[in-house]
């Protein structure tokens, strides 16, 4: 049977998921890492429009996710940490993905326009949703 180092915080946490779920901590795992291989989606072939890719950041519980906005189709491409070559559909997605790793026991609905930061100018997101093709 394999196994995995973590700390005491985050056995806490694992142990309060599967007492409400009625599960093992090691189901909770698998739980997880499900659910984040359906919302990932692989790297997209870069297209003319990613010529037109807005750097973006997330500082979240302590960390900073660093990704770019493709306007056109819309999505995220996380850059760099955990996350990093993970491709998602919506600004909300790719949060709630965030959200998920660094505090998987928070509900991790977030307004992906408001949670992105565009790095050039510290505005959110939401500030070109509407201006970009």
């Amino acid at each position: 049977m394999a196994s995995i180092d973590i700390d005491d915080t985050t056995d806490q946490y694992l142990e309060f998921a599967a007492n409400v779920g009625g599960v093992t901590k090691g189901q909770i795992v698998a739980q997880l890492v499900a659910a984040a291989r359906t919302r990932a989606k692989p790297p997209l072939e870069s297209k003319e429009s990613d010529q037109n890719a807005v750097a973006i950041h997330v500082d979240y519980d302590g960390h900073r996710t660093r990704a770019q906005f493709v306007p056109g189709p819309g999505r995220i491409e996380i850059t760099d940490g955990p996350l990093a070559g993970m491709t998602f559909r919506t600004p909300s997605e790719a949060a709630r993905a965030v959200v998920g790793h660094y505090k998987p026991t928070v509900s991790p609905h977030r307004n992906g326009w408001v949670f992105w930061i565009i790095t050039a100018n510290g505005e959110p997101l939401q500030s070109i949703r509407h201006s970009r093709p």
